[in-house]
């Protein structure tokens, strides 16, 4: 004897559990409802299908923005060790010994020492200081430029270079000389 698989509507009649009048007749209402729906065009909503669609999304959205932010974070890191990189490899050594160079940071004055060259340099624009990490170092104006491309906030002191342009014979006070000993 071969088992033959029943439906469930059959196994409730052999079983006894519904009589046959009443699987016909919810037989024929089922027979019924598919057919109004055809006949009015009415496309039945699968809820559940629709939140999963809706979640599936949802997730899909709050993946792409995870991405995102990443990437994001990944490129940073990425100018953060080229700006560290250009300040290491191009830094001008300071002088300890040096005459001290006043600057702000943060509403903050801090002091660097350097020679008086450098000074000179610093003032007139053609070098720039630079914050990695806690300390401060010097940098020529073509690096501190660099820097600003990738990261603005490292520039502490990054004046614009002076030109002597100006017209030293219309000047009055060209004949004096600035006292040396000016310094804040």
């Amino acid at each position: 004897m071969s088992k033959q698989k029943l439906s469930l509507q059959e196994q409730l009649l052999k079983s006894g559990l519904v009589s046959s009048a009443r699987a016909k007749s919810v037989k024929s209402d089922k027979l019924k409802q598919t057919q109004q729906l055809r006949k009015n065009n009415v496309i039945v909503v699968d809820e559940a299908k629709e939140l999963a669609k809706k979640a599936q999304t949802e997730k899909a959205d709050r993946d792409r923005e995870l991405n995102q932010l990443r990437t994001q974070q990944e490129e940073q890191k990425h100018l953060i060790a080229q700006v560290k990189q250009l300040i290491e490899l191009n830094r001008q050594p300071k002088d300890a010994d040096g005459l001290p160079f006043h600057f702000n940071d943060h509403n903050k004055v801090k002091t660097l020492y350097v020679s008086e060259t450098m000074r000179d340099q610093i003032i007139r624009g053609k070098l720039a200081v630079v914050k990695l990490g806690e300390s401060y170092e010097v940098v020529s104006s073509d690096v501190a430029n660099k820097i600003s491309l990738r990261d603005a906030g490292s520039i502490i002191v990054h004046n614009e270079q002076v030109t002597s342009a100006v017209d030293t014979k219309d000047d009055p006070y060209a004949d004096y000389q600035i006292p040396d000993d000016l310094m804040w």
